[in-house]
């Protein structure tokens, strides 16, 4: 049976948004626990390419089938939303188009104890998790991720697909371009930018942009990765090009 929160009302049941979860492993979890802290949603199920686990429950909800049966489970059943709940940055962005292309609307999942900024945006299939904080301006594009207790400070912009870890401080004015990870309790200073691609280790202090498809660690951070001139930046962003035949992957 779908899962919804316990001492939901009739009326708000009749009133949910029933949805399916893609993605079944540990950020799963945490997306269906978002899910029922808003108290707004029925969730239908999970689906999971790993065959191991379709047909079992992940804490009570049933795991449906594969990625790849999103659309005739949408048929059967009926759904008002789906969010991918996929770590992998260019995985989550490939799928997040596939999806707009078979005309199944995509949602957000923001926890009740975030703090968003009346005037910031945020776009579809956003994860904000438990203690996440949004100043003024900021601008949150599809398919990213703020985890656990991260800080935006005011008019910063994160880039579509990107994934910013938990206890990240990320101060005014700083730019994340697209399918940026920055890891667990990095510190970036105003006004860099954090280039296409790259990623930002775990505790490092970012004190000037970086490159596109760099990686930087340390305090204060410096880059042990570089884009290499053979590598096509194009390249890099095929998982997420998608042309009007794709069908959605198992």
């Amino acid at each position: 049976m779908p899962i919804e929160p316990a001492g939901m009302s009739r009326s708000l049941r009749q009133h949910a948004r029933r949805v399916v979860i893609l993605g079944a492993g540990g950020h799963g979890r945490v997306v269906l626990d978002i899910l029922l802290q808003t108290r707004h949603h029925e969730i239908i199920g999970f689906l999971d390419s790993n065959a191991d686990i379709q047909g079992r429950r992940i804490d009570g909800v049933p795991v449906l089938g594969g990625i790849s049966d999103l659309e005739d489970i949408a048929q059967s059943v009926g759904i008002d939303g789906v969010i991918i709940a996929i770590g992998d940055n260019g995985t989550r962005r490939g799928l997040a188009r596939r999806i707009e292309q078979a005309g199944i609307p995509l949602i957000s999942a923001v926890h009740p104890s975030a703090t968003i900024a009346h005037n910031a945006t945020i776009g579809r299939n956003v994860v904000i998790a438990a203690g996440v904080v949004v100043c003024a301006n900021c601008q949150i594009g599809d398919s990213v991720i703020l985890n656990t207790g991260c800080i935006i400070d005011h008019q910063t912009m994160i880039g579509e697909g990107s994934h910013i870890c938990p206890g990240v401080r990320i101060a005014g004015r700083v730019k994340v371009e697209p399918g940026v990870f920055v890891g667990i309790g990095a510190t970036v200073i105003p006004k860099v930018t954090l280039g296409c691609e790259s990623i930002i280790g775990a505790g490092t202090v970012v004190l000037e942009d970086v490159l596109p498809m760099a990686t930087v660690v340390g305090v204060p951070g410096r880059p042990i990765k570089l884009a290499s001139a053979s590598e096509d930046m194009t390249a890099m962003l095929l998982p997420t090009r998608v042309g009007p035949s794709a069908a959605l992957p198992s």
